[in-house]
């Protein structure tokens, strides 16, 4: 006899419909997984500081140019 729901196509003699829960069940352990998260956030805290500094050298970049011309002016 035939259950009543949504057909069950067999692949490789596994039905589709645990193939479906194991994906879902790895996509959600991936999620779920925190490992290496302290990483990235420091990564992302850097990579900020980064840009924010090379901003500040751009906009800055006159005043800068005189205060190393004048150290090196020094050190001749």
């Amino acid at each position: 006899m035939s259950e009543v729901g949504s057909p069950r196509l067999s692949v490789g003699g596994r039905s589709s419909a645990g193939m479906e829960e194991r994906r879902a069940n790895t996509v959600l352990a991936f999620f779920r997984d925190d490992e290496g998260q302290g990483l990235v956030e420091y990564a992302l805290i850097i990579a900020v500081i980064a840009i924010a500094v090379i901003v500040a050298m751009i906009f800055l970049r006159g005043q800068l140019q005189n205060i190393f011309s004048n150290i090196g002016n020094n050190l001749t």
